[in-house]
């Protein structure tokens, strides 16, 4: 196999919420395979240092402050991105967040809150880059979503309800933006072991039903992202659009 297929050189990537766990996995992996990487987020402490993380290992990496739900800090940071490095070929749509509450219990403002989040800043961001990349004739859109957007699980009402809304997007723009060459797809992670989720695995009962549904048997690894993430945003996948990736340990194989 030709290894260039999953070269990165002189490619410009955006990660959203790329300064930790899912979202800075991503932005390594796609540093080593040799994009430069601009990472946006609200924490610049956080932010900083994932450029410091990327510069170790060589690569080059900037960092872009704004909240991806409201539209004005978006178009301001997608702007600054390509007026540093000139262009954006590659996307990850990841910031994302989650309120885990039985359905009585969810509040208006749990439901707003994630839903600003996950859904509308993953349209917001995704439209302005988009504009960009149809001028440019080519890009790469990759949606992160979950297993939760296929399957049902209590106490996910706004988080399931946000991850499918990103897979219809997700197919919805690859129709649309085909005849600009542009690519889009999206990643459904089941549960990678990550700052957001480690309270939950550190249960004993909860951890057992987690890997008592998955055939692997275990939680996954962000290291298991890297793979998957180079793939999509790289020329390996020139024929694929509109694909919802399960990275699960097989979690909807059963």
């Amino acid at each position: 196999m030709n290894a260039s297929l999953f070269d990165l050189q002189g490619s410009v990537a955006l990660v959203t919420g790329g300064s930790k766990g899912i979202g800075l996995g991503m932005a390594l992996a796609l540093a080593h395979a040799g994009a430069k990487v601009a990472i946006a987020g609200r924490n610049e402490t956080d932010g900083r240092e994932a450029v410091r993380q990327i510069g170790e290992l060589g690569g080059e990496a900037d960092f872009f402050r704004a909240d991806v739900a409201h539209k004005a800090q978006v178009d301001g940071m997608v702007g600054a991105v390509a007026q540093r490095y000139g262009r954006i070929d590659i996307l990850v749509n990841n910031a994302g967040m989650n309120i885990r509450k039985p359905l009585p219990e969810v509040e208006e403002n749990d439901w707003d809150a994630v839903l600003s989040t996950n859904l509308k800043g993953v349209f917001l961001v995704g439209q302005s880059v988009a504009k960009r990349m149809m001028v440019q004739k080519s890009g790469r859109i990759i949606n992160v979503s979950s297993v939760l957007g296929s399957i049902g699980m209590p106490h996910q009402t706004s988080y399931a309800a946000s991850k499918g809304g990103i897979n219809q997007l997700t197919k919805v723009w690859a129709a649309e933006l085909a005849r600009f060459n542009i690519n889009v797809n999206a990643i459904a992670p089941a549960y990678i072991r990550t700052p957001m989720t480690e309270m939950w695995l550190e249960d004993p009962v909860r951890y057992q039903e987690i890997v008592g549904r998955t055939l692997l048997g275990r939680v996954g690894d962000v290291s298991e992202l890297a793979g998957p993430i180079v793939f999509l945003a790289s020329t390996a996948s020139t024929y694929v659009t509109g694909h919802i990736l399960h990275v699960d340990g097989g979690w909807l194989a059963q």
